[in-house]
């Protein structure tokens, strides 16, 4: 049974050892793309590029649904999940690790629950980060002397476009930390499997620059790309070291989501 799932982008790929590629059909439709299966340290594993092999595939139209059902179907218990995010204080600086422990969702249109057919679930989504996951990716992160958060909030936007001032103004004055655009609803679904979900967000810029430094400058796909791509050696090392270290026994609660969350009667 295939113990931890990982989800981020295709350079992830050469985490798997000698990786089998599984092509899932799940109720929702496809996934991404094929799951590379494999082990990670001697821990079985199953990766999904959220995005495709291609990187064809925008945020508003990656098959969440699809790609966590086909995770469950494997047997993952555990998701760690990879981001690309913004920064919207400044001292959340570009190349620094963080882990969210909230979302706020302001996308549309997305399918964002399992429970849309026949039963009704209210799931509770207070906490919706694993707490023990979180603890034990701070303690690597330590350990490997990378700058990071252990608490940061994330805004997830529809996109594919970024920010205008504006908009990024008004989420900073909000409180929140970081933007991104495809943490939700990839963090409720699996909740709503009650699988353990871990956000890693790596910071490649700061959205639309930052107030008071003209040297800033707003964010552009190339720079994300190029900060993305310094950083993925750090986050490889940081993901595998979390494979292995997440795959003994749960003492969290995630898997007891949906006590009490169904209301539809038998």
């Amino acid at each position: 049974m295939t113990k931890i799932g990982i989800i981020g982008g295709s350079g992830f790929y050469s985490l798997i050892e000698n990786p089998e590629l599984f092509q899932a059909e799940t109720k929702y439709g496809k996934p991404s793309d094929d799951i590379s299966l494999g082990k990670i340290g001697g821990v079985d594993a199953a990766f999904i590029p959220r995005h495709g092999t291609k990187h064809d595939i925008p945020p508003h139209k990656v098959p969440y649904r699809a790609n966590i059902a086909a995770l469950e179907s494997l047997g993952v218990k555990r998701i760690i999940a990879t981001n690309a995010v913004g920064s919207l204080r400044a001292d959340y600086a570009p190349g620094d690790f963080v882990l969210f422990d909230q979302f706020i969702n302001m996308t549309h249109g997305r399918h964002d629950t399992f429970f849309d057919e026949n039963v009704v679930a209210h799931v509770g989504m207070a906490e919706p980060y694993c707490p023990e996951l979180r603890s034990i990716a701070s303690s690597r992160l330590s350990e490997m002397k990378l700058k990071h958060h252990d608490t940061g909030s994330v805004i997830v936007v529809n996109g594919p476009r970024f920010s205008s001032r504006a908009e990024s103004k008004f989420f900073a004055k909000q409180g929140f930390d970081t933007i991104n655009m495809t943490q939700y609803p990839e963090a409720a679904l699996a909740r709503e499997k009650g699988m353990c979900y871990l956000g890693v967000g790596i910071v490649t810029d700061y959205d639309v620059g930052l107030e008071g430094d003209t040297n800033v400058k707003p964010v552009n796909a190339e720079e994300v790309n190029r900060v993305f791509a310094m950083s993925i050696d750090k986050a490889k090392a940081l993901v595998s070291s979390l494979a292995i270290a997440a795959s003994s026994k749960m003492t969290c609660n995630c898997h007891s989501a949906l006590d009490n969350a169904i209301v539809t009667k038998k």
